[in-house]
């Protein structure tokens, strides 16, 4: 039985409902995975939501960094969140359907939260780079209303860019059996099922991808390599390390997110593969939000500084 229910327009079936088939051959592990996804999802919600609390109750981590950080960490929360609970549900269901408008909605998130990620840490390279390389202007330079500006810059960019691109997208007739070879409503997967040619499309896509993944990228490459040479250039190996240390949580978290993005938005379009495209998906969808938290607690001193004292805190002052 086909999971999209046809609509008859004319000679042409058109999809009313999406299948998704990534982990149809694995119904032995489905109840393994759930388990495994579930554990995964808790843990990303609950160390995000931990960092934010964190932020807010710790005076001396109200600076730009952790309002930024901040901002990634309700982000990931709201990324994993569009993708996961709804991959646990049809790993216990045997009819693993989606509706057209309901994909639709899937995507619009995930894509807005994924533009909005890349501007974001774009936005902490710059924050990053100031303070390094100008920290006599930081304070200047980095004021509330410029930290508001941008972070309230790259929600704006990734809602009106990918809500542009989602709706052209679902402007597409879909039709055929309406299989998906992925677990959630990823762009590439989707546009394969439309019953025209999308060559235009996919070129239209893959400039887009270029512009706004590769854009944000190029300022946070050209944002390190600046703060290498005046890194290099302090005279101290203790001043050195303590520049690097303030670098190096968002470089790994930078470097997880920017090479599965575009692993999988700039290659070809031969090189797309189910198996790949599934594998890398689940690397900026699950794996990247689930380690941020550990990258920011285990190698951020403040911020476990701030976790020891808040922890061992009296409850009595808590309550104060």
């Amino acid at each position: 039985m086909s999971g999209s229910e046809p609509m008859m327009n004319g000679n042409q079936s058109l999809c009313t409902k999406f299948t998704f088939v990534a982990f149809s051959s694995l119904t032995e592990l489905q109840p393994v995975l759930f388990l495994v996804f579930l554990i995964v999802y808790i843990f990303t919600v609950g160390g995000n939501l931990i960092i934010i609390c964190l932020i807010w109750v710790t005076p001396s981590l109200h600076t730009p960094m952790y309002f930024f950080l901040t901002n990634l960490s309700f982000l990931e929360m709201c990324y994993i969140t569009s993708v996961v609970p709804q991959m646990l549900v049809h790993l216990l269901v045997k009819n693993k359907t989606i509706s057209v408008s309901g994909c639709a909605a899937q995507m619009y998130v995930f894509a807005i939260l994924g533009l909005t990620e890349c501007c974001l840490l774009a936005a902490m390279a710059y924050d990053r780079f100031v303070a390094i390389c100008y920290p006599l202007h930081y304070t200047l330079w980095m004021s509330p209303p410029v930290c508001l500006k941008l972070a309230a810059a790259s929600w704006i960019t990734g809602m009106v860019v990918e809500s542009t691109q989602v709706t052209w997208i679902f402007t597409l007739p879909f039709c055929g059996t309406g299989r998906i070879e992925h677990f959630f409503c990823d762009i590439m997967p989707v546009v394969k099922l439309a019953c025209v040619d999308t060559s235009y499309n996919e070129s239209v896509l893959f400039v887009v991808s270029m512009v706004f993944i590769m854009g944000p990228c190029l300022l946070i490459l050209c944002s390190y390599v600046r703060i290498l040479v005046t890194i290099l250039r302090i005279s101290s190996a203790a001043g050195r390390r303590k520049a690097f240390s303030t670098c190096s949580s968002h470089v790994l978290v930078v470097s997880l997110f920017f090479g599965t993005a575009l692993f999988t938005y700039l290659q070809p379009k031969t090189a797309h593969t189910p198996d790949t495209d599934r594998a890398t998906a689940l690397m900026y969808t699950v794996v990247t939000p689930a380690l941020n938290p550990v990258i920011y607690t285990l190698r951020n001193k403040e911020v476990k500084e701030a976790f020891h004292r808040v922890a061992h805190k009296n409850p009595l002052e808590q309550m104060a």
